[in-house]
C-alpha cells in the first residue's frame, strides 16, 4: 500500500462525491474496444536496477533515428541540431524559468520570446507572431477558432492535403464548439478544386504547403477567392525549413499562418514536445491565441520587454478570452531561437537549398527502381511514392534491413484505400550512401 494509500472506504467516498458507482464508470465515454482487457504486459514488481534492465532490453528493439538511413517525415523531421543549442538551453536560468508574469525579474525570458516572435514573423512573411503554441496541430485548431471570431461565421473548409492529424484536432475542437467542418478527401496530386467550396458561409479555408503528400501549393488564388467572400486563408506548414526557399505565406496574402517548428532546434523526441508557430496580419492581433511579448521602456528610459495583450482566461473574463492557451512551449521555442540565430538568414536559405537538392537526388534515384513511381510534380524535401506492394509491408521489410524508409499513407489514412503510397523525406542528414542503401533495398523488396 506504499504507493496506493487509499482504502476501499476512501475510494467509495470519492466515487459517491463524484456521483458514480464504480471506477469503471469514470471511463464510460471510452469505446469498449479501446479498453484493455488485461493489465499491460509488464513485470508487476521490480527494484530500480531491474527496472532499468527491463526497459533497456525493450528500447534495444527500436531502431534509433541516428543509427540508420532515415527517411521518415510526414510532420516530424530529422535535422542536424548544433550541440550549442542543447548546451545553452540546459543553463539553469532557462531550464527552470517559469511564466514571466513579473517582467522586472524575467527580462531574459521575455527578450528571447520577443526575438522568437520576430524570427517567426520574418520566416512566414507576416506582420505579427505570438510566443509559440504547443505544436502545429493544436495551433491549427486555434487558428480556425480565431477565424470564427474574426468573421463571426462557424464553417471551416479543410484541404485534402492537410495533415490528417491536424484535421483530427480541428474536428475535435470544432465538435466541442458545434462548428461546421468540411474536410475534403485526400488529395494526393494536389489538384483539388477547393475554390468551389468557398462561399459567403465560409469562415476560413485551411491549406497546407508543402502538403502532407509533399506538393507545393499556390496560395494566391485561394486567398483571392476567400477574401472575395469575406473568409480568411489559414496557411499551414509542417516543415518550417521549407520557408527558407519557398515563397512565404504572407507574400501570398495569407491571413493566418500556423505550423510546426520542430525542425529548427528540436529533436524528434518520439513526437514531442514540439513548438507551434503562429503568425497573422496585425489587424487581427487582438484575436490571436496564446501570449505575445512586447518591447517597451522602463521608468529610466531603458529598453525592456513585457507580456502584452494577455487575453487568456486567467487574465480576463472567460467569455472574452481568445483561447485557453495560457502558456507557450518555452524551452522548445528557445531552442528554435538559438538555432535560428546560429543559422542567420543566409544559413536558413542554404539549409533549405541543401534539403531540396537531397530530395531531388533521391527522387531521381528512385526513378530507376521498378515498382516505384514518384507522384509529385513539385516538392521541397518530401514526396509521395507509389509502390507495387503495400507500403506498410515494404517499410517493415526495410526496417529489418536497418533502413527507416518513410511513412505509409495507410498509417495516416487507414480507410482511404491508399495502401501502396509511401511518403519519403530527405533532409540534410541523408548522405549519398543512405540514398543508395534505400534504393538498393527497395529493388530487393519490390
Amino acid at each position: 500500500m506504499r504507493y496506493l494509500p487509499l482504502s476501499d472506504t476512501d475510494r467509495g467516498e470519492m466515487l459517491a462525491r463524484v456521483g458514480v458507482k464504480s471506477v469503471d464508470d469514470l471511463f464510460a465515454d471510452i469505446p469498449k474496444d479501446k479498453l484493455l482487457k488485461a493489465p499491460v504486459d509488464l513485470p508487476r514488481r521490480k527494484g530500480e536496477l531491474e527496472v532499468e534492465r527491463v526497459l533497456s532490453r525493450m528500447s534495444s528493439k527500436n531502431i534509433a533515428a541516428s543509427s540508420a538511413p532515415f527517411f521518415v517525415g510526414a510532420g516530424s523531421y530529422k535535422h542536424h541540431v548544433p550541440a550549442t543549442v542543447d548546451h545553452l538551453i540546459q543553463r539553469s536560468e532557462f531550464l527552470t524559468s517559469y511564466t514571466p508574469y513579473q517582467p522586472e525579474i524575467a527580462q531574459g525570458t521575455l527578450q528571447y520570446l520577443f526575438e522568437f516572435q520576430t524570427q517567426v514573423a520574418a520566416l512566414t512573411g507576416m506582420e505579427v507572431a505570438n510566443a509559440s503554441m504547443y505544436d502545429g496541430s493544436t495551433g491549427t485548431g486555434e487558428a480556425v477558432l480565431m477565424a470564427h471570431r474574426v468573421t463571426k461565421r462557424r464553417k471551416a473548409v479543410l484541404s485534402g492535403g492537410l495533415h490528417p492529424h491536424y484535421v483530427d484536432v480541428v474536428q475535435t475542437l470544432s465538435k466541442m464548439a458545434s462548428d461546421e467542418v468540411v474536410a475534403l478527401k485526400a488529395d494526393v496530386a494536389g489538384t483539388e478544386d477547393i475554390l468551389s467550396q468557398i462561399d459567403d458561409s465560409v469562415s476560413c479555408v485551411v491549406v497546407q504547403s508543402p502538403d502532407v503528400f509533399g506538393n507545393v501549393r499556390d496560395l494566391k488564388p485561394i486567398a483571392e477567392k476567400a477574401h472575395k467572400h469575406g473568409a480568411l486563408l489559414i496557411a499551414v506548414f509542417t516543415e518550417v525549413v521549407s520557408l527558407g526557399l519557398l515563397q512565404s505565406p504572407g507574400s501570398q496574402d495569407a491571413d493566418i499562418v500556423v505550423g510546426e517548428g520542430q525542425s529548427i532546434g528540436n529533436a524528434l523526441n518520439f513526437g514531442g514536445p514540439y513548438v507551434g508557430l503562429f503568425a497573422a496580419k496585425s489587424k487581427y492581433i487582438r484575436q490571436m491565441p496564446g501570449r505575445l511579448c512586447g518591447e517597451t521602456v522602463d521608468a529610466d528610459g531603458n529598453r525592456g520587454f513585457v507580456l502584452t495583450l494577455s487575453t487568456r482566461e486567467q487574465h480576463i473574463r472567460r467569455d472574452k478570452a481568445t483561447s485557453n492557451i495560457c502558456t507557450n512551449s518555452g524551452l522548445c521555442c528557445l531552442a528554435f531561437t538559438i538555432h535560428m540565430s546560429l543559422l542567420g538568414e543566409t544559413g536558413v536559405k542554404r539549409l533549405a537549398r541543401v534539403n531540396h537538392a537531397n530530395a531531388i537526388k533521391l527522387a531521381d534515384a528512385l526513378a530507376g527502381v521498378k515498382g516505384a513511381e514518384v507522384l509529385n510534380k513539385t516538392f521541397f524535401n518530401e514526396f509521395t511514392v507509389k509502390l507495387a506492394k503495400p507500403a506498410a509491408e515494404v517499410v517493415e521489410r526495410l526496417a529489418e534491413k536497418g533502413i527507416l524508409a518513410g511513412v505509409p499513407v495507410s498509417r495516416l489514412l487507414p480507410k482511404a484505400g491508399l495502401d501502396n503510397l509511401l511518403v519519403i523525406a530527405s533532409t540534410e542528414v541523408n548522405t549519398d550512401e543512405d540514398r543508395a542503401a534505400l534504393v538498393a533495398a527497395l529493388k530487393e523488396v519490390l
